[in-house]
């Protein structure tokens, strides 16, 4: 049976990869996958895995050229948040580690608050605060 998932994106500089990610607060395994050509950015209480690779390795493995991300979206990687004033915070921090913010902090259905952004390499992030008690109730 399954038991972990590790999402794999291509990049085109890991090291300025991991220096976006170290400052949106983020972790990596120092242990696996740290290279040149690779990093384990680590998301999340559970440490889900993302792993980094340079374009080149990426396409390798894949055995696929790599979706142009300026034409259209290949994924969305959704993250929560604690609070509203984490979400506030991690859209600051993307914008200020060179990222893109394309969806400002805002209440979304009356019960979710979230924000989105793109990483260096055009990659779609969304964290999301979402407040169960006010989620509505399925019939």
């Amino acid at each position: 049976m399954t038991k972990e998932l590790w999402i794999n994106l291509p990049v085109k500089d890991v090291a300025k990869s991991k220096e976006f990610f170290s400052q949106l607060g983020f972790s990596f395994n120092t242990n696996y996958g740290n290279s040149n050509d690779s990093a384990s950015l680590l998301i999340g209480s559970k440490n889900v895995v993302v792993m980094l690779f340079s374009e080149p390795v990426f396409e390798g493995f894949t055995g696929t050229k790599i979706a142009d991300v300026k034409q259209g979206a290949e994924v969305l990687l959704s993250i929560d948040a604690e609070t509203k004033e984490e979400v506030d915070e991690m859209a600051k921090k993307a914008a200020a580690a060179g990222g893109v913010v394309f969806g400002e902090p805002k209440e979304s259905q009356g019960w979710m608050y979230g924000c989105a952004f793109t990483d260096l390499d055009g990659h779609r992030w969304n964290v999301l605060h979402m407040d169960m008690s006010k989620m509505p109730k399925q019939a």
